[in-house]
């Protein structure tokens, strides 16, 4: 079950208080300037523009700014064809504060500035003297203030918790690289080791038992036991360089865990089949295409909660799967991020699909070896 966002409580809450104050006036507790039915029809848009721009904030920007752009605009008319309506400015202080969310930094303020000229505008329609205009215009001022300066505050909180939790598994993914890498230059080095000694002792080997073949007798026998002795040996260092390459190689579960452990804000639930057991260079993308798609769900999802299954393919290739429980993206935009993964996954002749009806889905399939 999805846990429900502060955000989508505080959209909830800022609904509720929009119902609250209107809802005296579309009872008749308060006169209006155009029959009761039309205002109510300008209400029932403003609280429908609201939502709209809050709803389609990450998924449709533009639509989301237009939503926004209707919100101002019938909030004004709202209040000024009630002025009576008491509270009825706290919509103004709505639509402002929601501009933190949807519009660019310098239209919150300049909404500010003509909402704050509405509010005076309709105070002066209900017949209040100067000082009470300005004392009720200066008073929404600041409230319009604190609410976009809160507002701002969360995005910034926001903000820095997905450039923590970013920083955090590309840190664990370069440390499992860096590892990794450090790993095959060792790997190298005892292949040279293991040629350099193969070649003395083979040829020590085939020396003796040229000797040997040309020897008959007792002499013959003493070089065949040196060949015997030459290639126990032999036999006993390549077991021994090869099991040192074998604890070398990298480990697609430890360091899949490694890259996804305590992430802040999201819980990642790994499975691996045991049969998986790919080589170093698929190891290394599946390490990558993992970052990715987990700093992509912090960034853009709005997630809590990713689970990524790692098993064997059918054609004896490995087949990643990731599905996260956020906003989603029906129509699918590919940024620099999952262009890099589908790249990182081609290299290696492999295939991926992305999938943004409900929540985000990556399937990608890579051979094994």
């Amino acid at each position: 079950m999805r846990r429900i966002e502060p955000d989508t409580w505080a959209g909830l809450a800022m609904l509720l208080v929009c119902v609250a104050v209107g809802t005296p006036t579309l009872l008749g507790a308060a006169g209006t300037r155009v029959p009761l039915p039309v205002w109510g029809v300008q209400f029932a848009l403003l609280l429908a523009t609201l939502m709209g721009a809050a709803l389609w904030e990450d998924s449709r920007p533009l639509l989301s700014r237009a939503c926004y752009g209707a919100s101002i605009v019938l909030g004004w008319l709202t209040l000024l064809t009630a002025p009576n309506a008491g509270w009825l400015p706290i919509l103004l202080v709505c639509t402002a504060t929601m501009g933190a969310y949807v519009a660019p930094p310098w239209a919150a303020p300049a909404v500010i500035g003509l909402n704050s000229v509405v509010i005076a505008v309709t105070a002066g329609l209900a017949g209040a003297d100067a000082a009470s205009i300005g004392l009720q215009t200066l008073l929404y001022l600041l409230i319009q203030v604190a609410g976009l300066l809160s507002s701002l505050s969360i995005l910034r909180e926001q903000r820095m918790r997905r450039e923590l939790a970013e920083a955090h598994v590309e840190l664990r993914a370069a440390s499992v690289i860096l590892a990794d890498t450090a790993r095959a230059h060792e790997r190298l080095r005892i292949s040279r080791e293991l040629h350099d000694l193969m070649g003395h002792q083979l040829t020590a080997l085939t020396l003796e038992l040229e000797v040997a073949r040309h020897q008959e007798g007792d002499a013959a026998r003493a070089h065949v036991e040196r060949a015997g002795e030459v290639a126990r040996t032999l036999l006993s260092d390549v077991r021994a360089t090869v099991g040192r390459l074998r604890a070398d190689a990298p480990e697609l579960r430890a360091s899949l865990r490694a890259v996804v452990r305590d992430i802040p804000g999201l819980d990642v639930d790994l499975r691996i089949d045991d049969d998986v057991r790919p080589c170093e260079e698929v190891t290394l993308t599946l390490v990558r295409v993992v970052q990715e798609i987990v700093t992509n769900t912090i960034r853009h999802a709005g997630a809590t909660s990713l689970r990524v299954r790692i098993e064997s393919a059918p054609d004896g290739g490995v087949r990643l799967t990731s599905a996260d429980d956020g906003r989603g993206s029906p129509l699918l935009r590919l940024g620099n991020g999952l262009r890099g993964l589908r790249e990182r996954v081609d290299a290696v002749g492999g295939q991926v699909r992305f999938d943004g009806s409900s929540g985000f889905r990556v399937t990608a399939t890579v051979p094994g070896r």
